[in-house]
């Protein structure tokens, strides 16, 4: 994607729908450890992982939740979004190598605040739900067209 572009709050229609997807690799994991504190050995261990009822490391269940504010941030509404609210039910673990689908469909609109309510699911390469919930937004008020920042470049050392 060389362009973005958003939709603002009035090109919004309730049943408009979206995806983005992301396939999770061993370097996300450690970026989101590192980024957010958060090192459960759930995630960053195999030997203590395999002691778990999921038999292996899975990603961190915020990581998904992230995917759904990038494709919030991404597709729809875009860019100048402002994320509001997020409730989220993880389903199913998210393992290194999945392919994870975010499906945005609106469901809400409020004028008074120019917010809108998606719900999100994010899916797996075998198309079963690992994420499903909602989001409030603030739509952006007016439409933007610019180049797509480079994903920054980062090192992991372990």
């Amino acid at each position: 994607m060389t362009q973005l572009s958003n939709y603002t709050y009035d090109e919004i229609s309730i049943g408009q729908r979206a995806s983005f997807e992301r396939k999770v690799e061993e370097r996300d994991i450690q970026l989101f450890a590192a980024a957010t504190g958060d090192v459960n050995p759930l995630h960053l261990d195999a030997d203590f992982a395999a002691t778990t009822r999921f038999g292996e490391r899975i990603a961190h269940g915020m990581l998904t939740a992230s995917f759904v504010s990038a494709a919030l941030a991404m597709r729809l509404p875009g860019p100048g979004t402002i994320f509001m609210e997020q409730q989220v039910r993880f389903r199913l673990p998210v393992r290194i190598g999945d392919v994870i689908s975010v499906e945005l469909e609106v469901t809400e609109k409020e004028d008074k605040r120019k917010a809108v309510t998606l719900a999100c699911t994010a899916r797996n390469q075998d198309g079963k739900a690992v994420l499903t919930g909602t989001a409030k937004v603030v739509a952006p008020a007016e439409k933007l067209s610019l180049p797509c920042p480079p994903t920054p470049q980062v090192t992991v050392a372990g």
